[in-house]
């Protein structure tokens, strides 16, 4: 009889890992506290990618592991941890990952969470007026273990319980952003794409070497897997794309295209179209009407190139489609501009 390993489980994410990663540390997530983190610190629990296992490296505490853990509990009770997310949000689901803890993962985890506007009071988290969103679950070891939220309340803080101890790898808290507008005034410029702000990378033709999700995160990227990067396309004429959905419609009037870190594999070239949709799958099907709004323009090398003259006049923009010339890749996507009220 032949069996499968825990490391070859395979499951198949669902639909809503598509939405933003509400905790993640480079969207501006952090931990704020956990009972104990002995052996692994809790701020890795909302870093990027699945963690890594490193086989003979160890600490003074013992074996170094890539995400959060505990000392194995003598007394009674169970560990947690509290996550404070980048931004306001409704969460729909979640990836508990236990990736790399095999023999100290936790059998049973579950989630609550809280709306607070100041946490500056707060000396004792249990205090705290926590509603349940994810009830005590089972948990896989080195493993995604996916579960969907109860709640699509307003939140701003997580606290992740595990039972009774252990190692839990990554976090991550899918769901949709809220900004609130109406403090918006219709002059202020703002970055409409802005992952915080709510912008969303929807499509793309190609994101082989990376994904396409970075485009629109915080910051200067921090390497050239911190951006959007395509395979090498030796077709004549190629051009690969991506989609974006605008946190709120408005109109562009400066752009930034950042291909930091892109020395010797930057588009040559690239341009950007605009549309007005009322969702995202006739933009995906291709059934709208693009306007150019920047028409090409070249490229150079590890280079924020910022354009105000060369963009065509627009409004009521939702989505953009960034087009770039052959293949390669760009770390960030600015989209600065006014909302339409």
């Amino acid at each position: 009889m032949a069996f499968t390993s825990v490391k070859e489980i395979i499951k198949e994410p669902p639909a809503f890992t598509q939405l933003t990663d509400l905790a993640a540390e480079r969207l501006g997530g952090k931990v704020l506290y956990a009972t104990d983190d002995f052996f692994a610190e809790k701020e890795n629990l909302i870093k990027p990618g699945r963690g890594i296992f490193i086989t003979d490296k160890y600490t003074d505490r013992g074996k170094w592991m890539d995400g959060w853990e505990s000392r194995r509990k003598r007394v009674p009770g169970h560990d947690w941890a509290v996550v404070q997310l980048a931004t306001p949000g409704r969460i729909t689901g979640f990836d508990i990952d236990t990736n790399f803890f095999l023999g100290n993962h936790p059998p049973q985890a579950s989630v609550e969470a809280t709306y607070i506007n100041n946490t500056d009071p707060i000396t004792n988290w249990e205090n705290a007026t926590w509603k349940e969103i994810l009830p005590k679950s089972h948990l896989d070891a080195g493993s995604q273990n996916f579960y969907q939220s109860n709640s699509s309340e307003l939140f701003t803080h997580i606290r992740l319980h595990i039972y009774p101890d252990g190692g839990v790898a990554r976090l991550r808290v899918y769901g949709e952003v809220f900004k609130n507008w109406d403090a918006v005034s219709a002059n202020d410029e703002v970055d409409l794409v802005a992952a915080i702000n709510g912008g969303k990378a929807i499509a793309c033709n190609d994101m082989f070497f990376s994904a396409m999700g970075n485009l629109i995160m915080p910051g200067r990227g921090v390497n050239m897997g911190d951006g959007w990067e395509t395979k090498r396309n030796r077709t004549p004429g190629n051009r690969d794309w991506v989609v974006l959905k605008l946190a709120k419609a408005g109109m562009i009037g400066r752009i930034v295209v950042d291909t930091c870190h892109f020395k010797g594999n930057y588009p040559d070239s690239c341009s950007i179209e605009g549309c007005t949709a009322d969702n995202n799958e006739e933009v995906i099907n291709d059934k709208n009407q693009w306007l150019m709004i920047l028409p090409a323009q070249k490229l150079s090398a590890d280079h924020e190139h910022e354009f105000v003259r060369e963009i065509n006049e627009n409004t009521g923009i939702t989505h953009v489609r960034l087009n770039i010339f052959p293949d390669g890749g760009i770390s960030r996507l600015r989209l600065f501009g006014k909302i339409i009220k």
